[in-house]
């Protein structure tokens, strides 16, 4: 996968996690798409070490563990994001 298709996946996984969380969220755009990255690559590693990254066909499971790791890093950024910009959270 080339560093344009990682920005791609990156940007889709960064807008779904946004769209799956509960709340609004004071992430901007970019720091999504970066977190969505993260999660690509976060649930490449998981998916490798559970044997799935390579599978006929379509990789639900391999973008599945991407999903919920671009989840949980737009949710830890989101909360860092805003401890920064002194915006107060509901928990």
């Amino acid at each position: 996968m080339g560093w344009l298709w990682a920005i791609i996946l990156g940007f889709i996984l960064g807008l779904l996690a946004k769209a799956i969380l509960p709340g609004k969220q004071h992430l901007p755009l970019w720091l999504a798409t970066i977190c969505g990255i993260g999660g690509a690559v976060i649930g490449n590693w998981i998916a490798a070490g559970f044997g799935v990254e390579e599978t006929p066909g379509f990789d639900w499971s391999r973008h599945a563990f991407q999903l919920v790791a671009a989840i949980i890093l737009v949710a830890l950024g989101d909360r860092a994001w805003a401890a920064t910009r002194g915006k107060k959270q509901r928990v």
